[in-house]
């Protein structure tokens, strides 16, 4: 009876890889085989990631239709409902991409659906302090010098936009549980049916119930409640995820503190970033002329925004590739793969900047008709390009940072680049200075410059092969119990009788007490020192919790 080593779920791509590799100029420069699969990973996360976004955006849009003070009110709403909820729950669901990715990589695949529930929970919690906010905004915008009419509106919407929170919040959650598992395909079905029928949605709400701006709001909701049924249903219903996904358990209960301290530094680190974005437009509206500069400065950060939706699919790359290379125990694959993303990355952010530097009048038409406007963002376009090229190096540092489980350290540094360094930087030009915008987009510059450089730094200096998984494999260790070929490191077969081959002897058709059939692939929790009898009337036992990492037999 022979002892090897297979993962039925994580298959690794570079079996026969090392013999078979065609040296090749690209090759010299790029990680082809990498490249290729971070691509075909990354493109349906961006799909994904600009769904869900368009689904909030189209029913500002149908707002806005409604009159002006609509579209200044839906406008507001979106932008508050992002910093303060939207993004709080893509960053809390980020603390799946390091517990689900290293745990897969780990083959502790029972432990993904139970790290699942727990965020979950974690999500669901922080929604409901969240839905307060939302409900009560209207004194905070006011607070924020919003013009009471817009923030009485804004605060109309969000209250409607409520429920479809803690759908977005449970959302993210199953979309990392599944981006983690490299399922990537079903999340672009399950975003861009919603986004089409949600077009028809809208309208029905809107004009044929006359429910007007409040049916914007709940359309996004529906919506948003539909992706994420259909993405439940298929998790539950669908056989690949016999293994990682066993159906509620109160155990995951015991894992919700683990989550939170990977869950809170992560949703930290998303939201430090948002919020600086968030705050220069703001701030453009205390300067001389302060309409054109806000508008000016909106352009910009939409311009980033929508530049970043690109690199994020290579971020979620990286992140599954490091975490899932990481919990197997393959450093060098680990690095790699960052290496690979990091060019790729640097790739991507020069094709865009240079499509913006030719066409950025024709992509300032987009937003106004204003030739005046159009002079100035074209003045800006040398700033916005070198923003773009170290907002797309951090953000796959960023992936990373979520793949290794250093949330902490990405929320210090992101702490101390934009509002230690950048956001006094861009105060200090834009106002003593008096550089206006470009002054606060200098300073935005400064911040971008120092994250990517640190969180660089931190992964430059990091021993790979020493590192400490965020999994706990002595807690959460699996065995895993093929029929025909039994393997595990951390299983131990004894026999006290003539062993048998695995093809012949009967015992693998029949049950082990209390943990159901042993044919076809079972996976048994590991109890230290206990003896398993098997059904059998052979005298066969298994001995789980042995130290040795290797599979014995005894005649």
């Amino acid at each position: 009876m022979s002892g090897t080593t297979k993962t039925p779920l994580l298959e690794s791509r570079y079996e026969g890889e090392e013999g078979n590799k065609k040296v090749g100029v690209w090759n010299r420069f790029l990680d082809v085989e990498e490249a290729k699969t971070q691509v075909l990973f990354s493109v349906p996360m961006i799909i994904t990631n600009v769904s869900y976004y368009s689904i909030t955006l189209i029913s500002v849009m149908f707002a806005g239709h409604l009159g002006k003070a609509e579209l200044a009110g839906a406008t507001l709403a979106n932008s508050w409902a992002t910093v303060t909820g939207l993004a709080l729950m893509t960053g809390l669901s980020g603390a799946l991409e390091t517990l689900c990715g290293q745990g897969y990589g780990a083959k502790l695949y029972r432990m993904l659906g139970i790290y699942l529930q727990a965020s979950i929970i974690t999500s669901f919690i922080i929604s409901i302090f969240v839905s307060i906010l939302w409900w009560y905004s209207e004194p905070i915008l006011l607070l924020l010098h919003q013009e009471p009419e817009v923030a009485k509106m804004a605060t109309i919407y969000m209250r409607h936009l409520i429920p479809g929170l803690f759908a977005y919040a449970c959302l993210q959650c199953v979309l990392r549980f599944l981006q983690t598992q490299t399922v990537v395909m079903p999340l672009v079905i399950c975003s861009v049916v919603p986004l089409v029928v949600h077009v028809g949605i809208t309208y029905t709400l809107v004009y044929w119930l006359n429910l007007g701006f409040e049916g914007a709001a709940l359309s996004a909701v529906i919506s948003l409640w539909i992706s994420f049924l259909m993405l439940a249903l298929y998790v539950n219903y669908a056989e690949k995820f016999k293994y990682t996904w066993e159906g509620l358990s109160t155990e995951c209960f015991q894992y919700i503190i683990p989550n939170m301290k990977l869950a809170i530094p992560s949703a930290v680190m998303v939201c430090l970033e948002y919020w600086a974005f968030e705050i220069l437009v703001l701030v453009a509206g205390l300067m001389p002329n302060s309409q054109r500069s806000t508008s000016l400065i909106a352009m910009c950060v939409n311009t980033e925004a929508v530049t970043f939706m690109i690199t994020y699919g290579f971020s979620a790359a990286v992140s599954t590739r490091v975490s899932n290379e990481l919990g197997a125990g393959n450093a060098d694959r680990a690095k790699n793969a960052v290496a690979v993303t990091l060019k790729l990355s640097v790739i991507l952010a020069l094709t865009v900047i240079v499509s913006l530097l030719f066409g950025h009048d024709l992509w300032a038409s987009a937003f106004s008709d204003s030739p005046e406007i159009k002079n100035e963002f074209a003045a800006m376009t040398p700033l916005l390009a070198i923003s773009i090229l170290f907002d797309s190096a951090q953000g796959v540092l960023s992936g990373v940072s979520r793949g290794c489980g250093w949330q902490h350290l990405a929320a210090w540094t992101n702490l101390a680049a934009f509002y230690g360094i950048g956001m006094p930087i861009a105060l200090l030009l834009a106002f003593k200075l008096e550089l206006y915008a470009k002054g606060l987009w200098i300073g935005l510059i400064c911040g971008l410059f120092c994250q990517a450089c640190t969180l660089l730094v931190i992964t430059l200096r990091t021993k790979w092969s020493a590192m400490e998984l965020s999994v706990d494999n002595d807690k959460a260790r699996t065995v895993l119990v093929e029929a025909g070929n039994i393997e595990c490191s951390w299983l131990t077969l004894f026999f006290p009788v003539k062993p048998l081959s695995s093809q012949s002897s009967p015992f693998f058709s029949d049950h082990l007490a209390g943990f159901g059939p042993f044919g076809g692939v079972t996976y048994l929790q590991e109890s230290q020192s206990v003896s398993v009898h098997i059904m059998s009337g052979l005298g066969d036992s298994l001995i789980f919790g042995s130290p040795e990492p290797a599979l014995m037999s005894a005649s």
